[in-house]
């Protein structure tokens, strides 16, 4: 349990840190007017808070600077909210969401743009929710000899409708029996899990029972390939723009990660679920990539399901009371515009 003047003192580093970037001494924090401690006497609790692991000093100073523990202790107990500089930002979001009710794909994707706007990280939004949504039932309705519109209904309520070309020579009867064992074998499949298992486990049976079954899934994947465009990102090389990201091969595996919907969807697991708030700090989270980083995240919902999450990528010396601020007004904004949208 750490003293209160302990707590202090760990506030004004992480505070401090998060704005310079640079380890923190005694001298420096005594200096701050909230403070009130000498620096001999600072720099003692500093020796005991690194003892504890909650301070790191870094070998080319001597100043300090918070661990993944100190962050976690930060965002749990001492963060406050109260004087922030985010309602500008929010305000500009608060103008976005009164002007615009667009089609729900484009909203996510400007929102992923504005959020990377508004803060110096990486924003990264699902939705609907990629982990849970799952296919209900597919139909595939003809126009004419080589032109369908298929019929993808989720568990969430979703109906999308998507203009297919039908493979030449392929009669419709072939197509109803393909449809027939995919709404069989297929339904409440996650769509993450969807193709990998069309091509697993379902390819056999069809080669048996279907006619032209290839191209019949060179179709499919018209269909179900959009799924991979509801994770949207902004602001990718923001992290190009943190000090602690210098090193090219870390910076490397961070934007190779981005560059892969699957990795980052396997960076959101578990948050929906948890649902409100999460922060996941340094090595709390799954991807070595993203061992240096921290990752806060927030759910939109209607009527109770959630739709997707919205996600902020950044340093571990992240200003976590203004991001933390900013998702939850955020999040409670796209919940308001699903809710307008689906009714």
């Amino acid at each position: 349990m750490l003293t209160e003047r302990q707590r202090h003192i760990l506030s004004a580093i992480v505070d401090d840190y998060i704005r310079s970037a640079e380890p923190i001494g005694s001298r420096s924090i005594s200096k701050r007017g909230d403070v009130g401690f000498s620096p001999a006497t600072i720099r003692n609790e500093m020796s005991d808070l690194e003892e504890m692991g909650f301070l790191e000093q870094p070998h080319t100073s001597a100043g300090r600077i918070p661990s993944h523990k100190g962050y976690r202790y930060y965002v749990d107990h001492l963060m406050a909210y109260g004087d922030q500089s985010v309602d500008e930002d929010i305000g500009v979001m608060k103008q976005f969401f009164a002007d615009r009710l667009q089609q729900m794909e484009r909203v996510i994707q400007q929102v992923a743009m504005i959020l990377s706007q508004v803060t110096p990280y990486t924003s990264i939004v699902m939705g609907p929710e990629m982990l849970t949504t799952t296919m209900k039932h597919l139909q595939i309705v003809p126009l004419n000899e080589r032109t369908a519109v298929a019929i993808v209904v989720t568990n969430t309520g979703q109906v999308e409708n998507r203009t297919v070309t039908i493979p030449e020579g392929i009669p419709m009867s072939e197509i109803e029996k393909f449809v027939n064992i995919l709404n069989t074998r297929l339904k409440n499949v996650p769509l993450l899990h969807f193709k990998s298992k069309l091509y697993t486990e379902i390819a056999s049976e069809m080669s048996r029972y279907v006619s032209g079954y290839e191209e019949l899934l060179v179709m499919l994947d018209s269909i179900i390939e959009r799924e991979e465009e509801r994770v949207f990102l902004g602001g990718a090389t923001n992290m190009l723009t943190q000090p602690e990201f210098k090193d090219v091969d870390k910076v490397k595996s961070i934007l190779d990660l981005l560059a892969e919907t699957p990795k980052i969807i396997q960076l959101f697991e578990g948050t929906s679920a948890a649902g409100g708030i999460q922060v996941r700090i340094g090595s709390e989270n799954k991807l070595e990539a993203v061992n240096d980083c921290s990752f806060i995240t927030a759910t939109y919902a209607f009527e109770g399901q959630t739709l997707g999450t919205i996600g902020i990528l950044g340093p571990t010396r992240m200003d976590y009371a203004k991001m933390i601020k900013l998702l939850d007004h955020l999040s409670k904004d796209m919940t308001q515009l699903m809710e307008r949208w689906y009714k």
